[in-house]
């Protein structure tokens, strides 16, 4: 069966996903840029989302394209895909990404209010599922055909997913920075309990990078 993962989940060194406070104008919170910025100086980004050439190769590098290997479908919490609350007002919003989103494959964002499916640019197909985590992953699976999904956040769905012993494999990248309040990861999870432990540590250029792994038998 194909793995759940989480790649490149950027969390400061307090344990906070994203600041305070987000908003369209901050989507990340107060502070929460600072959490990525490990990200923005690879390669790797920079030809994902800068679309041109550039960036530093390494281990930081080398982590975030590891985040796309075997990706057959992703799941998104909603606010990744949008800043919006409630019952969609209308269906202009397309996503924080613009017409053509990185995803490039059919992507299940978890809302309470249904909607229809997108399709955009360059084969990325936001689906909008209602009736909860399981049948995302279910639905995610299927389209996947064998490969992996990526959950891609936010802070609350990976701790919905954590928290149902979903997740097979949870990379943290550690930024050198305190937030000192926002959206904690880990609080109130134990983590050993639910069965995972941290399998690979490796320091990188702007981030220390956590590879946590779910056991076969929890305890």
């Amino acid at each position: 069966m194909s793995k759940l993962r989480v790649a490149c989940f950027s969390l400061s060194a307090d344990g906070f996903g994203a600041g305070p406070n987000q908003s369209l104008d901050q989507p990340l919170g107060i502070g929460g840029m600072a959490l990525h910025q490990w990200a923005f100086a690879t390669a790797a980004f920079q030809r994902l989302h800068g679309g041109g050439i550039g960036g530093e190769a390494g281990v930081d590098n080398d982590f975030i394209e590891r985040g796309f290997d075997n990706i057959g479908a992703w799941i998104l919490g909603r606010n990744m895909f949008g800043p919006l609350r409630g019952p969609w007002p209308d269906l202009e919003w397309k996503g924080w990404w613009g017409e053509e989103p990185p995803y490039r494959t059919q992507v299940f964002v978890l809302t309470h209010h249904p909607r229809p499916a997108l399709a955009m640019k360059g084969g990325t197909v936001f689906h909008f599922v209602s009736d909860g985590i399981r049948p995302a992953l279910e639905r995610a699976r299927e389209a996947a055909g064998g490969r992996d999904v990526r959950l891609g956040g936010g802070v609350d769905a990976v701790r919905q997913y954590l928290r149902a012993g979903l997740i097979d494999e949870l990379h943290l990248a550690i930024a050198p920075t305190l937030l000192g309040r926002g959206e904690a990861l880990f609080a109130g999870l134990d983590l050993p309990a639910l069965g995972y432990q941290c399998a690979e540590r490796v320091a990188g250029e702007r981030a220390c990078h956590l590879l946590l792994r779910r056991l076969d038998k929890p305890g």
